[in-house]
C-alpha cells in the first residue's frame, strides 16, 4: 500500500504532574528530515523523539511541536529563597533592637528585599514528561499515518490508471512503427522508378536501403524495455514497502525510452502517442513526488 509523505496528527496525554501535547506535520521532501521543537526545560527528551518518528516515518519533512499544558508551569517562574528570607527577617529584628523600634516588617516587604525572590527555571518530571509524552507523539504518529495511508490510496489508483494509459500507448507504438518501413519501402520504391523513368530497379539495394531504415527505426528493444518498467512500477505500487524514491528513478528510466523512442519516429502517428506518452510519464512523476 502506498503512502503520501504529506499529514497531520495529534495526541495529548497525561502522566502525573505533566500533561503533554503533540503535533506532528508532515510535507514532501527527498529524504527524511525531521525537526522537533520542545520545550526548554524538556530538551533532554529530543533524541527519544527521534527515535520514535524515524521508526514511523521513511520519507518527508517533519515536524513535531510538542507543548507542556497551560496547568503546568512553564517558561521562568518566581522561586522563594527560604534560607534567605529568614536572614533578612532576623536582620530587620537586629535593625529594630539596635535603634529601639517594632520589629513589624510586612512580608511584601521582605519579599522586595535582594535575593529573597529570583525568577528560575521550572523543575520538570522528566520521567512523568517522558510518558506523556511517548503516548501523546504514539496518538500523533498513527493520525499522521492514517492520514498518509489514505491519501496514498487515491494516489495508487491514480497512477495505476495512469500506468495502463501507457501501456496501451506503448503498445500502440509498438504495433504502429514497423508500419512505418513499409511506407518508407514503398515510397522509396516510387521515388527511384521516377528517377529512373522505366529504367530496371535495383532490388537489392533497394532492401538493402530499407534494411538500414529499418535498423535506425526499430524501437522494439526500447518498447520491451518500457513495458518491463511498468511491470516494475506496478510492483512497487502492490508492495508494503516505502518505494517513492525507486518509483521516482524509475519514471526516469521510462521518459529516456520514450525520448529515444521519438528521436527513432519517423511517423506522425507514432510522433503523436510520444508526445501523448510523455504528458502521462510527467504526471506520474509529479504524483512520485507525493509518495513515501
Amino acid at each position: 500500500m502506498l503512502k503520501s509523505m504529506t499529514g497531520f496528527g495529534t495526541g495529548r496525554a497525561r502522566a502525573g504532574d505533566e500533561e503533554i501535547s503533540v503535533e506532528v506535520r508532515a510535507v514532501n521532501h527527498k529524504h527524511l528530515e525531521v525537526k522537533v521543537r520542545l520545550p526548554r526545560e524538556l530538551s533532554a527528551l529530543e533524541p527519544a523523539v527521534l527515535r520514535v518518528v524515524r521508526a514511523r516515518c521513511v520519507r518527508g519533512a517533519v515536524d513535531v511541536a510538542v507543548r507542556r499544558s497551560a496547568t503546568t508551569a512553564t517558561g521562568a517562574v518566581p522561586t522563594v529563597d527560604v534560607a534567605m528570607a529568614r536572614a533578612w527577617r532576623e536582620a530587620l529584628r537586629a535593625v529594630a533592637r539596635a535603634v529601639d523600634m517594632a520589629d513589624v516588617p510586612t512580608t511584601a516587604q521582605i519579599a522586595a528585599l535582594p535575593a529573597v525572590i529570583r525568577m528560575e527555571e521550572p523543575v520538570a518530571d522528566l520521567g512523568g514528561a517522558e510518558a506523556a509524552l511517548e503516548r501523546a507523539l504514539t496518538d500523533a504518529l498513527d493520525a499522521l499515518v492514517l492520514m498518509r495511508e489514505r491519501e496514498g490510496r487515491a494516489l495508487e489508483g491514480d497512477l495505476a490508471s495512469r500506468l495502463a494509459r501507457v501501456a496501451t500507448l506503448t503498445a500502440e507504438v509498438a504495433t504502429l512503427a514497423p508500419r512505418t518501413v513499409e511506407a518508407y519501402r514503398a515510397r522509396l520504391h516510387e521515388r527511384v522508378a521516377e528517377l529512373l523513368k522505366g529504367a530496371p530497379v535495383d532490388e537489392a539495394r533497394l532492401v538493402q536501403e530499407v534494411a538500414l531504415f529499418a535498423e535506425r527505426t526499430d524501437v522494439a528493444e526500447e518498447a520491451t524495455r518500457l513495458q518491463a518498467h511498468l511491470e516494475a512500477f506496478r510492483g512497487f505500487l502492490a508492495s508494503a514497502d516505502p518505494a517513492g524514491r525507486r518509483m521516482d528513478f524509475l519514471v526516469q528510466e521510462m521518459h529516456r525510452e520514450v525520448n529515444t523512442t521519438g528521436s527513432k519516429s519517423q511517423s506522425t502517428e507514432v510522433s503523436t502517442r510520444i508526445v501523448e506518452l510523455k504528458a502521462e510519464l510527467e504526471r506520474i512523476r509529479e504524483q512520485v513526488q507525493n509518495v513515501e
